[in-house]
């Protein structure tokens, strides 16, 4: 009975080892990487208009709530988080639909994030503008660059936001 009271012991803490190391994601470092810009953000537009964005640590560190707001524009949310060994991000626009992309760890760098459409929810047709990719450039530590693109009827224009950490 001992034995077997071992042996059962044993059993699991083999599983608990095998499942801890198989949690951690391949793209934990680029989640870790997005993790570290919470907090407050200003900067221009492309056209020099102000843009106003808050990365915050939400659902215990599992996702990054990014905030936008530009200038007289409806804010946005878009949200960061690990599905496995993809990074994701959902982007909830203003254009009213759900735009998900998902890192590419091909064309990504240490230095930026790229991230590429998956799917949309709520496009009204397959015409309708909707973000289409994002890319996050670190400069340094408190100086970083979005580029949003934008799809609609075929044609793709991106949009970047040259951003400076508030302290």
């Amino acid at each position: 009975m001992r034995n077997l009271r071992l042996f059962v012991l044993l059993i699991l803490a083999l599983v608990t080892a095998a499942v801890t190391g198989l949690a951690e994601s391949k793209c934990q470092p680029d989640f870790d990487k997005i993790k570290s810009l919470a907090g407050s953000w200003q900067g221009k537009t492309s056209e020099g208009n102000p843009v106003h964005i808050t990365y915050k640590l939400v659902s215990g560190g599992t996702a990054v709530m990014e905030s936008i707001e530009a200038g007289t524009e409806p804010g946005m949310v878009t949200m960061y988080y690990l599905d496995g060994d993809q990074l994701m991000m959902t982007h909830f626009c203003d254009a009213n639909n759900q735009p998900r992309m998902r890192a590419d760890s091909s064309s990504s760098t240490p230095r930026a994030i790229k991230f590429e459409f998956v799917d949309v929810t709520n496009l009204s047709s397959p015409e309708a503008g909707h973000m289409h990719a994002h890319t996050i450039v670190w400069k340094d530590a408190d100086h970083v660059t979005q580029q949003w693109t934008w799809k609609q009827n075929g044609q793709q224009r991106v949009e970047s936001f040259e951003l400076e950490r508030q302290k």
